[in-house]
């Protein structure tokens, strides 16, 4: 008992991959996962380098990410906190995950690929948003895609309403933020900071 290294005392415990996993991992987009992505207003972006692992949340409006063919997508990006963590990790590293999801769909599609980050003027402006290009487009060639079962969506509640907190579980971003940047902080009300976002969103 302790701490396992190796995949065959992780086999031991766990066992064989079941037939369907294996046999629902394709190495392009079918018409489902064009349907997935299409409806998809919400994804998980995971990225490695210099710094290590980074996960970024991605939101739009549905359709956001563009299905170029059936191994490639262009995904926007649109104007931050110019951290570029994402961005930096690709230039290292440009091995991509993507997890899409949808409201109220409890399976999720999983995308694997390499991403190259890309400035054309056609492709940004393909990607844009109220009439504003992308300020960048990654575009993903894609090497795995499956579909993700809905084991953890029931098991967290995630689409269902009455699990959910009637009450703000943590403290709002403007008071941690004082926190964890200082007192040096700006200090916002929720409302002043989404205010803020509405006028930096695109």
């Amino acid at each position: 008992m302790g701490r396992i290294t190796d995949e065959a005392s992780l086999r031991a415990l766990y066992g064989e991959k079941s037939a369907r996993a294996v046999a629902k991992e394709m190495i392009h987009l079918d018409p489902h996962c064009r349907q997935f992505i299409a409806a998809s207003p919400f994804m998980v972006m995971s990225t490695s380098g210099a710094q290590g692992l980074d996960l970024t949340p991605r939101g739009d409006a549905a359709g956001f990410v563009c299905v170029e063919d059936d191994t490639h997508l262009l995904i926007p990006d649109r104007p931050g906190n110019n951290r570029l963590d994402s961005l930096s990790n690709l230039l290292a590293d440009p091995a991509i995950g993507l997890i899409f999801m949808i409201p109220g769909v409890r399976e999720t599609l999983r995308v694997r690929g390499v991403a190259e980050i890309r400035d054309d003027a056609d492709l940004c402006e393909k990607c844009g948003f109220n009439g504003k290009p992308a300020l960048t487009v990654l575009r993903v060639t894609i090497t795995r895609a499956y579909l993700h079962c809905a084991k953890s969506m029931l098991r967290s509640g995630l689409w269902q309403p009455e699990t959910w907190a009637k009450i703000r579980p943590v403290p709002t971003m403007g008071e941690m933020l004082v926190d964890h940047a200082g007192a040096d902080a700006p200090r916002e009300t929720d409302e002043q900071m989404l205010a803020r976002y509405s006028k930096s969103l695109y």
